[in-house]
């Protein structure tokens, strides 16, 4: 590796590699040019970054403070001070840059329900293994650093930047990039030993992304190799394109140790989904034959698809067989928008669990969510009963929220429903204290065995989970025998509902992203938190890649592919003619009544060609 040369941007002054001298680097190589970039790729104060933490934003009259935080600002990326607050019922975001002027932005759609889920925020106990020193403020120091609250519960690894699709909401692709990034085997078996480093808890969970992680050739291996370096949940982020036309793909990546595959759904029609709506019903049938999970994911735009939340959770729950869960994410702006654009497309998680709660007819209410945080009790008392350390979700309490449903003759049931949800949890946080004091564990197994049937309210529990009290069951070889096992019992026809609002540079907020517990591993060993590596994409992000990455014409020389004849082509007639196709969506969407022609209309004005046979 000696002819390999660290050379800089004229415009940029960032550092950047011939990667295509790193195809067939051993491990150790790959380490050694990572640790080499990692100080240079990290950002430069004065250069990236300013500090205008002494203008503070004023209120105004009818607002009321809530507390004042540190945010980026969206032209300049410098660190302000910033103030959320209440005003008309809801929590807003204001921060000033004396270069590019105020911001303010909607924080959180509902006052009352930002100060519910604020009473369940817990800060994790850190890191004791960072990949950086403690040199700069956050967000600037990200790696994670030693300032860090929570450990990383999942981790994100990009294996390609390249897609054959190009959504106008996407946060990357190669096309637009201008550059593929695509590591090699011997680099990603470097990151994922990476993100492995982490104390006293190791991630137990991987998810492969991109772009499009499904067009690499040696996505088996990559599976594979996450097993081998002991992640044991691998999530596999797909469109589902390949696994639409491709059923042996589904099989192999099932074989190889994928658990669940994380699939794109922005909406039940062609016109709030004309980025998979034809393909996923083929989908999901080459999923169900190879016996592998799916948890649909739709970005929640407020123009485009909120209107449809109810259906997707409906679409779900149709599919319950196969369909694990739905997990929501409202979009995070990238790019300068106009507040009134801004304002066109922002919508919060209040905002989507109010839709969600209207669109069920309240069989699904604002109240059955919690936020991430508040299951902290139930590794505390599991990690105070055996006495090992447990993956504590102390993410910030606005970062997202979850519920579980049941479907019974028709109904939907939630599960606080039948369990009584804050008393179960103030009880296992009550024992985690008494055990954390020294009380003999056999005692309070005892007194949990006794009460277990307080919280459940087993006439209300959907059928499958009275019979035979199987539910207290399942509790109790979970909470008492810790047979985890158990779990996948009452996950069983369960749907597990989502919710995870990532942020952008307009509603920005340092206290989140110090607490995030997904993580990215960079390909320079960093592991950066999910805010930073996208929402200051050109500071972490997009300049890692870029440094690790090869230019267009030598991916296209090596691999013998072109990029632009990726970029797939729809036959819609052949897709809505397939008998998948309209069972997947009957009762859901009236698939008659849509024209052929509203089908490629929608397709083509979301970029996607239309081919006849």
């Amino acid at each position: 590796m000696a002819d390999l040369k660290i050379e800089f941007s004229q415009k940029s002054e960032e550092p950047h590699i011939d990667y295509k001298l790193l195809l067939n680097a051993s491990y150790s190589e790959i380490k050694e040019t990572a640790e080499k970039l990692r100080p240079l790729l990290m950002p430069k104060p004065g250069v990236d970054y300013k500090l205008y933490l002494s203008f503070k934003p004023q209120l105004r009259e009818g607002e009321e403070l809530i507390t004042y935080t540190q945010s980026a600002c969206p032209e300049c990326n410098s660190l302000l001070t910033a103030a959320v607050f209440k005003r008309d019922g809801k929590v807003w975001i204001r921060k000033v840059c004396p270069e590019h002027g105020e911001f303010e932005e909607l924080y959180f759609g509902d006052a009352k329900v930002y100060e519910r889920f604020r009473s369940f925020q817990r800060d994790g106990r850190g890191n004791t293994v960072t990949h950086v020193p403690l040199m700069a403020l956050c967000p600037y120091n990200c790696g994670v650093c030693p300032r860090h609250k929570s450990n990383a519960a999942l981790i994100n690894i990009v294996l390609t930047n390249r897609c054959d699709l190009s959504c106008f909401y996407c946060f990357f692709y190669a096309s637009r990039a201008g550059y593929v990034y695509e590591p090699t085997l011997e680099h990603i078996r470097y990151m994922l030993r990476q993100a492995r480093l982490a104390e006293p808890v190791k991630p137990p969970a991987i998810q492969l992304t991109g772009g499009e992680p499904t067009l690499r050739d040696d996505l088996i291996d990559i599976i594979r190799m996450a097993k081998e370096e002991g992640f044991t949940h691998i999530q596999l982020n797909t469109n589902g394109i390949r696994l639409a036309f491709d059923p042996d793909l589904a099989v192999k990546v099932r074989k190889a140790g994928t658990n669940v595959v994380y699939l794109s759904f922005d909406g039940v029609s062609p016109l709030t989904n004309p980025k998979n709506h034809w393909e996923v019903p083929y989908a999901l049938d080459n999923l169900r034959k190879a016996g592998l999970g799916a948890v649909l994911v739709p970005t929640v735009i407020r123009s485009y698809n909120l209107s449809e939340v109810g259906k997707i959770i409906q679409f779900g729950l149709r599919h319950n067989d196969i369909v694990r869960g739905v997990n929501f994410q409202p979009v995070s702006i990238v790019g300068r928008m106009p507040r009134k654009e801004r304002d066109k497309e922002r919508v919060t998680i209040p905002d989507v669990l109010k839709a969600i709660e209207e669109q069920t007819e309240g069989q699904i209410r604002v109240e059955d969510w919690y936020p991430v945080p508040s299951v902290v009790p139930i590794s505390r008392f599991v990690e105070a009963l055996t006495g090992k350390p447990q993956i504590a979700f102390t993410t910030h309490f606005a970062c997202g929220a979850a519920t579980y449903v049941w479907q019974d003759d028709g109904e939907i049931i939630p599960i606080t429903r039948f369990v009584n949800v804050d008393e179960f949890l103030a009880f296992l946080d009550q024992k985690a204290d008494e055990l954390e004091k020294g009380r003999n564990k056999y005692i309070v197994m005892l007194e949990l065995t006794w009460k277990l049937r307080k919280f459940v309210d087993l006439e209300k529990a959907p059928k499958r989970l009275r019979k035979g009290n199987k539910l207290l069951r399942i509790l109790y070889e979970v909470f008492v025998k810790h047979d985890y096992e158990s779990l996948g019992e009452f996950h069983y026809n369960t749907l597990f509902l989502g919710m995870m609002h990532f942020q952008d540079l307009y509603n920005h907020d340092v206290a989140r992203v110090m607490r995030c517990d997904i993580h990215y591993i960079m390909p320079d060993g960093r592991q950066v938190p999910f805010c930073s590596f996208n929402v200051l994409s050109d500071l972490y992000r997009d300049r890692a890649q870029k440094a690790f990455s090869y230019s267009i014409s030598d991916w296209e020389k090596i691999s013998g592919k072109s990029i632009r004849e990726m970029s797939y082509k729809r036959n819609i007639r052949k897709l809505i003619a397939g008998e998948p196709y309209r069972r997947h969506y009957q009762g859901i969407i009236d698939v008659d009544a849509i024209p052929y022609e509203q089908h490629v209309l929608a397709s083509k004005k979301f970029g996607i060609p239309v081919i006849e046979d």
